[in-house]
Parts: structure tokens; sequence; C-alpha cells
């Protein structure tokens, strides 16, 4: 099994390609991607699992664009996404993904990674359009 320790040489793997990290708790990472992505992926070592995690924006107050807006993320999890899949947190949309540490690697953890930050890249856009002015 995946300890805490490789969680940690992951993360460096990706640091050496431009991402940056820190450690806010014991098994708790804020990773940031490299380039121009404004977000950041939430790392959690919580066994069995390992959990990635990022806030997308803050729910629509209208209902209207509520209703779409979750449709629409409806559709983007059965069509756009691999691995993980939008959820709604409190007043938040997010996207999160878990992954067993049974058989992780490193492989298997840049994958989900990728497919975090590729996901979010595309659909950033499309998403902004629901944002509310503050």
């Amino acid at each position: 099994m995946v300890n805490k320790e490789d969680i940690e040489r992951f993360l460096d793997r990706l640091a050496a390609d431009g991402a940056t990290y820190s450690e806010l708790e014991p098994g708790l990472w804020i990773l940031k991607p490299s380039g121009e992505l404004d977000f950041s992926v939430v790392v959690h070592y919580s066994p069995p699992v390992l959990i990635l995690r990022v806030k997308v924006m803050a729910l629509p107050s209208d209902a209207q664009s509520l209703a779409t807006l979750s449709r629409r993320l409806l559709e983007l999890n059965a069509t756009d996404l691999v691995h993980g899949s939008y959820g709604i947190e409190e007043d938040s949309i997010v996207m999160t993904e878990a992954l067993e540490l049974s058989h992780l690697d490193y492989e298997e953890f840049l994958a989900a990674y990728e497919s975090i930050t590729v996901a979010l890249a595309s659909h950033l856009r499309e998403l902004g359009s629901f944002r509310e002015a503050h």
C-alpha cells in the first residue's frame, strides 16, 4: 500500500515539472499546477484512499442559473470526465477524485491529476459564465 512518504515523492516529481505544493498539515497538501491555470488541487492522504479535490466556483444564487449549471455539470460528468466528477459541497462546485492506495502508482496518480487539470482548463470558460459578479 502507498504511504504518505510515497505521496510526497509523487508531489516532488510533479514539482520537478513546474508544479508547486505545500503541506498544510500531515497528509494534506495544496498543489498548484504550473502554467496559467488559476486553481489549486487539494491532495488528502486518507487511507484507504487518496483524495484530489478542487474548488471550482461558488454556486449561483439564481434558481434558473443553478438549475442550468447543475444539468451541465451532470452532462460533463457523463461525457468528459474519465476519473473524477463534479459535485456540490456546501455553497461551492467542486471536482473530486478518490484513488485507492492499495494499488496506486505514480502513473495512475499523474493520470488522475492531469485529468482534473485538463478538464478544468477546458471547462472553466463555460462554467465561468455562471459566476456572479462580487
